[in-house]
């Protein structure tokens, strides 16, 4: 299997992907004669089938899940000084993965013009949505129009901007609001929960706009009508929303938080609305992921 390649924002180099569950991510999408036999049958059963995600899920919960904490961080180098509560305290391998951090451990960017990284995550970023030249694979990218389930919203942001956030098991997994604005109520969109690791999405972009997703209008003064997506993926049936609809927020306030797995993030602006900072856009367009953290800086408004 390839490695994953990325740009680390914070080290200022290029770092190799340590793939959580990577077995069992190239049993089902991987391209060897092994995976072709397996992955006909077996990938729809698991990314179908609401029960193992909600077994697994569970599994995750108890008690017993504790004894993976620890490990997990040490093998994955998981920084645990910045944590809001001491390793201790959590009662379950889900507690450590909806951890919250301390405040001064992500400072928000609070120039006003200033969109900002809305989690721990690696990103791709777009600036027409409509010339992009594929997400991962040249020629192949998802359709808007499934992804939104909404004629409108799709012909709306054709041509706009799109950034998308992938989170890894290993990140910090709650999501926050990107600007200030004032959110509508999240409309869910049922689907199975493929990957959407690099490994799954070079197979089928459109495992996107496949999956269990929950979108929310954002309106705001300086970019319009902003939509926000948050896509479950492998073993992330939960997607917690955690804010108050219609209530006036300021950037990098918490939205919600998903459950164990790996999961995505696509947010979308209008044409001609934000300019996204070079080395997102740089590294993009070399189909190379940047690893940014919650509160550093998107873009701007353009």
């Amino acid at each position: 299997m390839k490695e994953i390649i990325y740009y680390d924002r914070v080290k200022k180099r290029e770092e190799r992907e340590k793939v959580y569950g990577l077995y069992f991510l190239e049993l089902l999408y991987g391209k060897g004669l092994l995976s072709r036999c397996f992955s006909f049958l077996l990938r729809p059963f698991f990314a179908s089938v609401p029960f193992l995600s909600h077994f697994y899920g569970y599994i995750q919960k108890t008690r017993a899940s504790r004894s993976k904490v620890k490990p997990f961080i040490r093998d994955f180098a998981v920084d645990s000084s910045e944590f809001l509560d001491p390793v201790e305290s959590y009662r379950s391998f889900n507690d450590f993965f909806i951890r919250k951090l301390k405040p001064e451990s992500r400072p928000i960017d609070e120039k006003s013009d200033v969109v900002i990284l809305p989690a721990d995550a690696r990103y791709l970023v777009f600036p027409n949505i409509e010339k992009a030249d594929g997400f991962w694979v040249k020629g192949k990218k998802f359709s808007l129009k499934d992804l939104l389930q909404d004629d409108v919203l799709a012909a709306r942001y054709a041509q706009g901007a799109l950034a998308m956030a992938r989170l890894c098991p290993v990140d910090y997994h709650r999501f926050h609001f990107p600007l200030d604005c004032v959110p509508g109520k999240a409309r869910l969109i049922n689907g199975p929960l493929y990957s959407v690791n690099p490994i799954a999405l070079k197979r089928n972009i459109a495992y996107l706009s496949q999956n269990k997703r929950m979108i929310t209008e954002l309106e705001t003064e300086k970019f319009g009508k902003v939509l926000y997506v948050e896509v479950g993926a492998t073993y992330v049936g939960s997607i917690h929303q955690t804010y108050t609809p219609s209530k006036v927020y300021p950037k990098g306030e918490e939205k919600g938080y998903f459950s164990f797995g790996g999961s995505c993030l696509l947010v979308l602006f209008d044409p001609d609305t934000i300019v996204f900072d070079d080395d997102l856009v740089r590294f993009s367009a070399k189909k190379m992921e940047v690893r940014g953290l919650l509160g550093q800086s998107l873009g701007r408004a353009s």
